[in-house]
């Protein structure tokens, strides 16, 4: 019996370029700056990716792969917990889309094929958010927020 599904989707527009924007996901220096992760890869299709906390133990907390790799508009990876990597049925898929608006840009994830009610979803629902209002900081001001400081579940 498969488990139900569930999906999370975060739009937001941003005062910057979709070079930039893209750049800012997938370079691991600026990534660092507004997320406190660095994402690792070759960014090709069917090549791995790792999303590593920018610490003194360089901690591994995602893994996956690139399934599509369109700059500036489109990026898809899958997405899974490192204790998760062996299980097929673990990852989920994140689609990052980068369109030009006016004198803007509308970036819009979409993280699909997330367990209902796991604890990777309850995750999911919280940590875009501040993670893409970050990116919007960053890329408008300079600098990006906390995203550690934001208040744990209850």
């Amino acid at each position: 019996m498969s488990k139900e599904k569930t999906s999370f989707v975060y739009v937001t527009y941003i005062r910057s370029t979709p070079d930039k924007v893209f750049e800012a996901i997938m370079k691991p220096e600026v990534a660092r700056r507004y997320w406190g992760h660095e994402n690792l890869s070759e960014w090709k299709p069917g090549a791995t990716w790792q999303h590593v906390r920018d610490n003194e133990q360089r901690t591994v907390n995602i893994v996956g792969q690139v399934v599509e790799v369109s700059p500036p508009t489109r990026l898809v990876i899958t997405w899974a917990s490192p204790a998760q990597a062996d299980d097929p049925a673990a990852y989920s898929r994140v689609r990052f889309d980068v369109e030009t608006c006016a004198d803007m840009v509308r970036l819009t994830v979409t993280h699909d094929e997330l367990e209902a009610d796991s604890a990777m979803a309850k995750g999911i629902q919280r940590g875009w958010p501040i993670v893409l209002s970050s990116l919007k900081s960053l890329l408008e001001t300079g600098q990006g927020i906390d995203v550690f400081a934001w208040p744990k579940a209850t």
